[in-house]
């Protein structure tokens, strides 16, 4: 067995594609998804608020306050457009961003007018901050519109307090801040985790079974004095061994890379998520994906075996990750959480650990559900992929 182990491992680590997928690319993809994600959310916020919005004024002549407060012609240029003219279209065309309807009954009078409703037509799919920059001039005019109703009404600060918001519902929120960021990012963490590890350990599970039928060295070692079951053994350690290197890379790389963008480049927000995730967790982020990546490589070296060709192979393998993502999506549905039958669904429970160990609201007892699941599959798996070898018309087919 050991002696098979060492030769595929020898011959996996001479390929370039299959180490490429098992340490470069996760050493890479944190950095990488990180460093897009911000760059070009921070240029698309930069845009949407340096850009001088273009925009039709309907009925100023009742609002002169707004008139002169959109008068910055860093910000705003003002556009005249017909009295007839249909706002849909003039802004699907890119003539105005916006077009702001003021009534006739606009009116520092509150009390006596009762409340006014301007109408904003701007197009609000996708990143443009044109109802948040339009807001704020209106808020400000608001603001005006209630001290003078106030002061008119001869209320103090308190009683005008009192007034706007007569009861008060104060929020206090029992989540700390690791509880927070594990809800926002610990769904998308077994995404990323799982599929790394299962594309790290599809390169070589495809190259040892497909690809030595392809090179005719099947029957080589299929007449050598080893048994078939060793063979098996050897076989699928070296697609586990694969797999469990792509996770551990992989996992050391985001506590790398974490550690790297909180401390060395002061990002605040992954500052304030690496504070809340100790050791423990990352290893027992690994530990558990380790009887994961065995299933994978059960699976995968009996799609393998079944395989005429190394082409053959991969196109079988491909829609696996249909099958992995499933289970994962299952664990971000409303109500999923780890516990009950939910804890003993593979993939799907590791995936709901990995979001409460980010969390920090972990059931350790869980543990045992998770593991005793996963393993148990792993080895049904296993077993039939050392009946799937031992037969002729599959291996020879």
């Amino acid at each position: 067995m050991w002696l098979v182990f060492s030769k595929e491992l020898k011959e996996l680590l001479r390929d370039r594609k299959t180490l490429f997928f098992m340490i470069a690319l996760p050493l890479l993809i944190f950095p990488v998804i990180f460093g897009i994600a911000g760059f070009v959310g921070k240029q698309a916020i930069d845009k949407a608020e340096t850009k001088v919005l273009k925009y039709a004024l309907v009925g100023g002549i009742h609002a002169p306050a707004i008139i002169e407060d959109l008068k910055q012609p860093d910000k705003f240029q003002q556009i005249e457009i017909a009295l007839d003219a249909d706002y849909k279209t003039i802004i699907r065309n890119g003539l105005v961003d916006f077009v702001l309807v003021i009534p006739e009954n606009y009116s520092a009078d509150v009390l006596k007018n009762g409340q006014t409703k301007l109408a904003l037509h701007f197009n609000d799919a996708g990143l443009n901050l044109v109802y948040r920059r339009v807001s704020e001039i209106v808020k400000n005019q608001s603001e005006k519109f209630k001290h003078i109703a106030f002061d008119s009404l001869g209320l103090d600060e308190s009683q005008q307090t009192a007034l706007f918001k007569p009861i008060l519902l104060e929020k206090v929120n029992t989540a700390d801040n690791r509880e927070n960021w594990g809800e926002k990012i610990g769904g998308m963490l077994p995404y990323l985790l799982f599929i790394l590890c299962l594309q790290g350990a599809m390169m070589p599970a495809a190259d040892i079974g497909a690809g030595e039928k392809e090179r005719g060295t099947l029957e080589t070692l299929l007449i050598s004095p080893i048994d078939r079951n060793k063979i098996v053994f050897g076989k699928f350690l070296t697609i586990a061994f694969a797999g469990t290197m792509t996770a551990l890379i992989t996992v050391a790389s985001m506590a790398l890379w974490g550690f790297v963008l909180s401390q060395g480049m002061a990002i605040k927000f992954v500052a304030d998520f690496m504070a809340q995730i100790g050791l423990i967790d990352f290893v027992l982020i690994f530990l558990m994906l380790v009887p994961v990546v065995a299933i994978f490589a059960a699976v995968l070296l009996s799609i393998s075996i079944y395989a005429k060709s190394f082409k053959e192979a991969q196109s079988y393998m491909g829609p696996m990750m249909i099958f992995v993502i499933i289970p994962i999506m299952l664990s971000i549905l409303p109500g999923v959480e780890l516990k009950g039958g939910w804890a003993w669904v593979p993939i799907t429970n590791v995936s709901l650990a990995m979001k409460e160990l980010v969390k920090g609201t972990m059931d350790y007892f869980q543990l045992f559900a998770i593991f005793g699941s996963t393993v148990v599959i792993a080895g049904a798996l296993f077993a039939f992929c050392i009946y799937w070898f031992n037969k002729e018309k599959v291996l020879f087919r």
